[in-house]
């Protein structure tokens, strides 16, 4: 992974996507049910003065990724405020890197707090869009926020001057694969002023399998043998598909002007030493 630090200040998520990979995260638990993960929330304690000691062991140039394993802004972050109050020692810290991922605009409720961060830290957000399709995405993300209202906090985020990218995670072989359908993400993420986009195909280990595979039958009876068939052997695709969707996606980046992930930067008030790059600097010569 491009981090080596992880915050999730919920254990499982309300939206109840229909592939998730991080089912398995309950059973950690011993719960075995697979939709108890989007039935049972559980809010983590959060205690700021032990979260600052926390960081403290932490290298400042060492990338912490909020919302690997759970939305960070479900519907329980608008009553907990964790997410918030976790940006907000954020706010008092210089020199971080520190990304978001969500399918939520209830992200933008934190622009004040994000601009603070932004000032003396690397911050950025990534909004997850697998469709514009309102009906689609209803079956496969059916809690989530519809893509439209995803866009605008893109395009709100992009405003206020946080760096914001659209992440179409996970791409679906024969349900929102198509090229129309990534371009389509792709001109709404440039035209709300997103920095960068990317796809990914989905993988499905068992856990998730328990829910996507019965979710096929129901909504794409087409399409379950072949998908039972394919992850039977592995939770990951391999071979052309794969291939195929790398250069149709940077086909899309390039017709709209879109980077392939977040940059560093260097924050307007960071007066320490010079951030460091994402990549070193090949050798003279090189």
């Amino acid at each position: 992974m491009p981090f080596p630090y992880t915050i999730n200040p919920y254990r499982g998520c309300e939206f109840g996507c229909k592939y998730c990979y991080a089912r398995y995260t309950h059973e950690f638990m011993e719960l075995r049910e697979s939709l108890e993960f989007e039935r049972k929330i559980y809010a983590k304690s959060f205690h700021k003065p032990l979260f600052r000691a926390e960081l403290s062991a932490i290298p400042r140039a060492s990338h912490i990724a909020i919302g690997t394993a759970t939305d960070p802004y479900q519907p329980a972050e608008r009553r907990f405020r964790i997410t918030r109050q976790i940006l907000e020692v954020f706010g008092s810290q210089e020199g971080r890197k520190i990304s978001i991922t969500t399918k939520s605009d209830l992200v933008a409720r934190d622009i004040d707090v994000l601009k603070t961060i932004a000032r003396t830290n690397v911050v950025f957000v990534n909004m997850t869009v697998t469709t514009l399709d309102p009906n689609l995405a209803r079956l496969l993300e059916p809690m989530a926020p519809v893509p439209t209202l995803r866009i605008e906090a893109v395009r709100t985020l992009a405003a206020a001057g946080i760096q914001t990218g659209v992440f179409c995670h996970p791409v679906m072989p024969a349900i929102n694969d198509g090229t129309t359908s990534l371009e389509a993400i792709a001109a709404a993420a440039s035209g709300a002023g997103a920095h960068h986009f990317s796809a990914a195909p989905v993988f499905l280990k068992p856990c998730a399998q328990q829910v996507f595979l019965p979710f096929l039958e129901e909504s794409f009876p087409q399409l379950a043998e072949r998908y039972r068939e394919r992850f039977s052997r592995n939770a990951f695709l391999r071979g052309a598909f794969v291939d195929d969707l790398r250069e149709r996606v940077q086909a899309v980046r390039e017709k709209y002007g879109l980077e392939k992930g977040p940059v560093d930067y260097e924050p307007e008030e960071w007066e320490g030493e010079p951030q460091l790059t994402l990549f070193p600097l090949a050798p003279e010569g090189a």
